[in-house]
């Protein structure tokens, strides 16, 4: 088989994978799935997707139709070729504003498809909360809903046309057809005829109408994903008069790839919403009380009825990102109904809002009615949208698992459902998280079950199939959006009835006869408990790390937090800083989840002693920049910067350590030595000749000048000039400024400025004795010196640092490790003084900030003059800290004007975009958003960038110089 996939490889435009790392980093989805693929294919034309099913026909394999790989009921999972068209098939080909459709590829992310049509007014309406990874192709074969499906249905709903292969290769074309078009159709002899001649036998029988009618969930109920749509169908002509014209993406709709291959899909449009919206998001005190509640809210035509349960509330208190939405949840409720509005004034919002209030309270719901506007709205959303990621990063092996999750039923028969349901869970004595579509009839329901135990992979089938009798007994659906897939599919006989199984067992093998087309998902599934993530009775490694993982149970326990969702692969377009890496390359091999995921298959899996000893894991981890991005914007809270740290340490320890690695990591100490001849070292690296020389050794790009040298270190200079450390004018108090390695031997002028700046505004300055940072060694993954080092810094510094006198640093990298790694790589002893000091060790921005917010910095102590700045905050900054507060400090002068730049990470990372091979990625990654905004900027704009490595890429990617703020504000003084 290898040499005929060797062959299929080579005649292909696009790549095509059969190595072990790339299987296995497509192995899962975001359900509870794993089976190696036996290849990984990313076509790149028509014609590839053709020769992939030729050959899944001639070799009896199969393929299996992928996007973001965000499902959830492991629809992408399965031991034949998976199809990934995310990676090329990603354009939108036409936009009609006049008659409100789009063309599209399959590969398009729904935010920006959603981005690109908002000028025209119009948008796509399901919506996801996945919007900001999942696609188009992906959300047309579950059949995705979203928050907004109370008003705007599901993606079939809007499915207008779907231009497909056929299993024989083929090329079909669906869209909705005449009574005379229909007939044509079915009088021919391509399979495509023998598709519509089929579904015209079956459905026009009338006892196989009768049975469809009586088995299958109430058509009143939007979201019924179970089996194939063919309820749908039959409500269509010619099988039922007065109803819409006979259209086949009614089918393809919820299919899950099972029965062709799509490669264009044209989606009806609507109007944007009116300009206002707001949220109430209502206190509740059960979830009984907001299944009743809901009912209330549902009379006042919202847009959006969506439940939070307090497990998840609970979750957000842990979270960096979601801490600062959940700024309006008052206490500890036991729920909360989150109800949209969008109206045409805010006025009529308000009235609305009220009068539910009224109507609530007089039943005895809520106790807490915030209404909630503007930008606010988003941050609501977004902490629902984190719910499924958020139930990761609980502790332990226990999981908040998807087999329930799904279910819908008429929202009248909520009460009386999720009654009965939390008695199956009170006899079985397991708990379970509530949240999501409450409005529309659907609550994801997770119980909490250790798959890695037998007795709770039994209960997994165990209370699922008692839900799905409870569904049948609503007459609803088990699945509402997420799909039948491998999870549920065992189930869809008992829920549609023997008869109805067996008519779309028979429609699926006259669409695929030779069952290529992603097999064992909706029919003929293998059994629930089956090729799970985990093994049977699996026991989890544990290792003996360098920096501390108890809080997560161990390194290994920490990947698997990752549950796949996804929300590391949204792009530039998108925002945030998440994951750079993919950013720019946009491969799976490039996510935050595909390190995740290596790190947990080879800990879990390996035969060697030494289990991070895999070229595999360090082949993953190769582009993670350790930008910090995950650590706060993944829900799950996978901080991959600190895991790849731990890797590279244990690798080093059986592969050895690289010359580079160790230049670099004791950068410091080289400067130590050399900063007493600056002139000579500076002459050395700028020289073409010696400073080609020094970057060929060191494996760095020639396409980079190296750091130079500043004259004379800061430390030298603070201990030569003694008295400009004392405070200026009133003396506000002492604080310690941290002299990190770059400042000190590389841009001590910022240091000079920002002493400068401090006691001029009457602060005074202490260098104290400590060492290095050591970030360069927790980068480069010596981790155990980095620890030496931390340890004696916490020592030193101790008994000095406090609330009344704080630690202040310049550059981020180095002064947020206090706060980051350093409580790690503390020892037992050591905790307390670690928390300590990362509570008081600030970022010079942070302090400013709140000094100035305290009253404590006048603006009259900068000059009047106007000024245009541009700001890019550094990744750690935005992980760890806030870019608001370095925009606070840059308007204290009253005529300072300050936009932040949306870019992620800068793409330099420290060393990360000098090496050699690292350079294109480094410039793609700055390409993205900042190189951009600053070409844009006119000569007069200051640019402003707090981190030493954004400052160079800046320099290297634009040729404009940038400042650091406290640089800019020093100047400012008046």
């Amino acid at each position: 088989m290898l040499a005929k996939l060797e062959e299929l490889k080579n005649s292909l435009e696009g790549e095509f994978f059969t190595d072990l790392t790339m299987r296995t980093l497509y192995a899962t989805d975001a359900s509870v799935y794993r089976e190696l693929p036996l290849a990984v294919a990313r076509p790149k034309s028509e014609s590839d997707i053709k020769k992939l099913i030729t050959f899944a026909n001639q070799h009896k394999t199969s393929i299996i139709p992928r996007t973001a790989g965000t499902s959830l009921a492991g629809q992408v999972v399965g031991k034949g070729i998976v199809v990934d068209v995310s990676f090329h098939w990603t354009k939108v080909l036409e936009i009609n504003k006049a008659e409100k459709w789009v063309r599209v590829q399959p590969g398009v992310n729904l935010d920006e498809l959603n981005k690109i049509l908002e000028p025209q007014g119009l948008f796509f309406a399901p919506e996801t909360s996945t919007s900001t990874r999942c696609m188009i192709g992906g959300m047309v074969g579950n059949n995705s809903c979203g928050s907004h499906s109370v008003i705007y249905g599901t993606t079939r709903d809007h499915t207008l046309e779907l231009k497909t292969i056929l299993s024989d290769g083929s090329n079909a074309t669906f869209k909705a057809v005449t009574l005379d078009e229909f007939e044509a159709k079915v009088k021919g002899s391509s399979l495509e005829s023998n598709i519509y001649k089929h579904i015209k036998n079956i459905l026009s029988d009338s006892a196989n109408a009768q049975e469809i009618r009586k088995e299958f969930p109430k058509p009143s109920i939007r979201r019924r994903n179970t089996g194939y749509a063919i309820d749908e169908l039959l409500e269509s002509q010619p099988f039922t008069s007065g109803k819409p014209a006979f259209n086949m993406c009614k089918l393809l709709a919820g299919s899950e790839g099972t029965l062709a291959f799509t490669t264009e899909i044209k989606l009806n449009l609507v109007d944007v919403p009116p300009k206002h919206k707001a949220v109430v998001a209502v206190h509740m005190n059960t979830i009984d009380e907001s299944t009743r509640a809901n009912l209330i809210a549902l009379k006042y035509n919202p847009g959006a009825v969506e439940l939070i349960d307090d497990i998840i509330l609970q979750c957000t208190k842990h979270n960096i990102e979601q801490t600062k939405n959940r700024f309006f949840v008052q206490g500890d409720p036991g729920a909360l109904l989150v109800v949209e509005f969008a109206r045409e004034s805010k006025e009529e919002i308000e009235k609305l809002a009220s009068e539910m209030e009224a109507e609530m309270r007089a039943n005895g719901y809520g106790y807490y009615f915030p209404v909630l506007h503007g930008a606010d709205v988003n941050k609501v959303w977004s902490l629902r949208k984190a719910g499924l990621g958020l139930l990761a990063n609980v502790p332990g092996d226990p999981k908040a698992v998807a087999c329930i999750e799904d279910t819908a039923v008429a929202v009248e028969d909520q009460p009386g459902f999720i009654k009965e349901f939390q008695q199956i869970l009170d006899k079985h004595n397991k708990s379970c998280v509530f949240y999501a579509h409450i409005g529309d009839g659907e609550i994801h329901l997770r119980p909490i079950l250790d798959l890695k135990k037998e007795e709770d992979r039994q209960m997994f089938f165990t209370i699922t199939d008692e839900v799905a009798d409870l569904v049948k007994k609503f007459q609803g659906s088990l699945s509402g959006e997420h799909g039948d897939g491998r999870v549920r599919g065992e189930f869809v006989k008992k829920m549609i009835g023997e008869k109805n199984y067996n008519m779309i067992v028979e429609l699926k093998h006259v669409w695929d006869p030779n069952n290529i087309f992603n097999p064992g998902k909706i029919v003929h599934t293998p059994k629930m408990n089956e090729f799970l993530r985990y093994e049977s009775n699996q026991v989890t490694n544990q290792f003996n790390t360098v920096f501390d993982f108890s809080e997560s149970q161990g390194i290994l326990r920490l990947a698997e937090q990752c549950n796949g969702s996804g929300d590391c692969r949204k792009s530039h377009i998108i925002g945030g800083t998440m994951c750079p890496s993919f950013m720019a390359t946009r491969s799976e091999k490039e996510t935050t989840r595909a390190r995740a995921n290596i790190l947990r298959e080879f800990l879990t899996r390996s035969p060697k002693k030494n289990k991070f000893a895999h070229d595999e894991i360090y082949e993953v981890m190769d582009l993670c920049l350790s930008c910090k991005g995950c650590k706060s914007e993944c829900p799950s809270n996978v901080d991959v910067a600190k895991m790849k740290a731990e890797f590279l340490q244990q690798y080093y320890d059986e592969k050895g350590v690289p010359f580079r690695a160790m230049m670099i990591a004791n950068f410091a100490k080289a400067n130590s030595i050399v900063s007493n001849f600056s002139g000579l070292s500076n002459f050395v690296m700028k020289n073409s000749l010696t400073g080609g020389i020094m970057k060929k050794v060191l494996g760095m790009s020639n396409k980079r000048p190296l750091p130079l040298l500043s004259p004379v270190t800061l430390r030298k200079w603070a201990g030569k000039n003694k008295e400009a450390l004392q405070a200026k004018g009133s003396k506000k108090g002492k604080v310690f400024l941290f002299c990190d390695e770059y400042t000190n031997y590389n841009e001590s002028e910022i240091g000079i400025k920002a002493i400068g700046l401090l006691t001029r505004l009457g602060y005074e300055v202490e260098i104290p004795q400590h060492l290095e940072s050591a970030r360069t060694y927790m980068s480069k993954g010596l981790i155990r010196e980095a620890q030496k080092i931390a340890r004696k810094n916490i020592d030193m510094l101790k008994d000095k640092v406090t609330k009344e006198h704080p630690m202040l640093g310049i550059e981020p990298s180095a002064i947020l490790s206090f706060r980051d790694e350093y409580p790690a790589l503390a020892t037992p002893e050591q905790k307390q003084a670690a928390e300590n000091l990362a509570k008081n060790s600030l970022l010079i921005d942070e302090f400013l900030a709140k000094e100035a917010e305290a009253g404590r910095i006048d603006a009259n102590a900068f000059k009047k003059e106007a000024k245009q700045i541009k700001l890019h905050g550094h990744c750690h900054q935005k992980a760890l800290s806030s870019v608001s507060y370095t925009q606070k400090i840059l308007t204290l002068p009253s005529n300072y004007k300050v936009e932040v730049i949306p870019s992620g990470c800068c793409g330099m990372a420290g060393s990360f975009g000098y090496e050699e091979e690292h350079y294109d990625v480094s410039m793609k990654v700055g390409e993205l958003v900042l190189f951009p905004a600053v070409r844009n900027a006119s000569e007069e704009t200051i640019i402003a960038a707090p981190g030493t490595s954004c400052r160079h890429q800046i320099k290297d990617g634009t040729g404009r110089s940038a400042k650091h703020p406290v640089e800019i504000l020093f100047e400012a003084l008046a």
